[in-house]
């Protein structure tokens, strides 16, 4: 027995790199069982990530370990390696494209390897940094698909993904009344864009995936499949698997980060920076309510911040929580024509300008109206696919 992992077999343009394993697996030989196959969340911010930022791997077991690298030497020659090279534009994204490189390893006896999946969320990793793999095909996609391998599963979900026909075009026909029964369900999640009214089942754009839905459970997933797939309005597929996943484990976050605001910018395109001593943190405009909250940010507030850093050092918010503010401070009014006083120089009291009444040196405070100790995260469909979501219970977490 060992682990197959695969990674770079699509660009933005098209293409699906699950797709690709699935028809791996169909193909395999008979006296070869497949076990549950793997669909791994990688850092976010690599040069040369795909679509999705993800790499797939499956667990393999065979009597002939040699029959079967045959067997991959030859679906490797005529199904993937022709998958490279692809490099098509996409007007959802203005960042810079590669080639597709797809990459395959085998590993028999495969180790998890903790530190290795955690540099694989958080930094840039590089070919001489793997594992040697028992055997490997390809150039880059050897890196997520290693990655894939080695992720240790401590914490995981699910997602149920099936694929369309190769006959079936433009947009995708699912059953309405099974995607608001599957939204409901106590064991899926992001399911919809509630904020939105829109469902974040069907992926955008060119791909060959019908649909995918994420669950905390495997029986979840299962049954979330079925319905969807048995709905009288739902297309054909050609097929579904279920993926063990990273998603929604916050896996790629380390503690949050406390900070003392020292000062908040709105920068170009509508984003906000908070500034601290330490370090840049920004919320995109498309974080919603993070972004707003940051804008009422002031000098002196207290903060915790989820996020990862990125290639400039700074960090992308994921998460905002506000642990103190300071208040707002204001001269009093005059007891005598409730105007405001003003300062009539440092250390020699105030003066109501109308009626020229003085007194000594002060200051009122009120609290700002702004919610305090309450986690808030981006909108279901701004957030990146390894947060956790705020309403995830203890139990479904830990997938009981």
């Amino acid at each position: 027995m060992g682990w197959l992992g695969l990674d770079d077999t699509d660009s933005l343009g098209g293409g699906c790199t699950t797709e690709v394993l699935h028809q791996l697996v169909k193909s395999l030989p008979a006296n070869v069982n497949a076990g549950q196959p793997r669909l791994v969340r990688l850092w976010p911010f690599a040069q040369r990530r795909t679509r999705g930022n993800a790499a797939v791997a499956i667990e393999l077991k065979t009597d002939n370990e040699q029959e079967l690298l045959h067997f991959l030497d030859q679906h490797w020659t005529s199904q993937i390696e022709p998958l490279g090279g692809e490099i098509q534009s996409s007007h959802h994204s203005d960042r810079e494209q590669f080639p597709s490189d797809p990459g395959m390893v085998w590993y028999s006896k495969p180790e998890p390897f903790a530190a290795f999946y955690r540099n694989g969320l958080r930094r840039e990793i590089h070919l001489e940094e793997l594992p040697p793999a028992t055997k490997s095909w390809g150039g880059n996609g050897r890196i997520g698909a290693s990655l894939a391998v080695h992720w240790p599963a401590d914490i995981k979900t699910y997602e149920a993904i099936a694929w369309r026909l190769k006959s079936c075009e433009g947009p995708r026909r699912l059953d309405q009344d099974a995607m608001q029964i599957i939204d409901e369900m106590e064991e899926t999640f992001l399911c919809r864009d509630h904020r939105l009214g829109t469902s974040m089942l069907a992926p955008r754009g060119n791909s060959p995936v019908l649909f995918g839905i994420r669950a905390w459970t495997k029986s979840g997933a299962e049954k979330a499949l079925q319905m969807l797939v048995d709905g009288p309005d739902t297309e054909s597929t050609s097929g579904s698997m279920i993926f063990e996943t990273n998603q929604a484990t916050d896996d790629h976050l380390d503690d949050a980060f406390e900070v003392e605001v020292t000062g908040v910018d709105v920068i170009k395109g509508g984003h906000t920076r908070i500034r601290s001593d330490s370090n840049h943190y920004i919320a995109f405009r498309e974080s919603g309510d993070i972004a707003r909250l940051a804008q009422h940010l002031r000098t002196g507030d207290i903060v915790e911040c989820k996020g990862l850093e990125a290639p400039d050092e700074t960090i992308h918010i994921e998460g905002l929580r506000i642990r103190a503010i300071v208040p707002d401070r204001s001269r009093p009014s005059c007891t005598e024509c409730n105007k405001a006083m003003t300062s009539m120089g440092n250390n020699q009291g105030l003066r109501c300008k109308k009626c020229g009444r003085t007194m000594e040196d002060a200051w009122e405070e009120s609290w700002r109206n702004l919610p305090l100790g309450v986690w808030i995260q981006p909108p279901a469909s701004s957030r990146r696919h390894l947060s956790k979501p705020l309403k995830a219970t203890e139990a479904i977490q830990n997938n009981l």
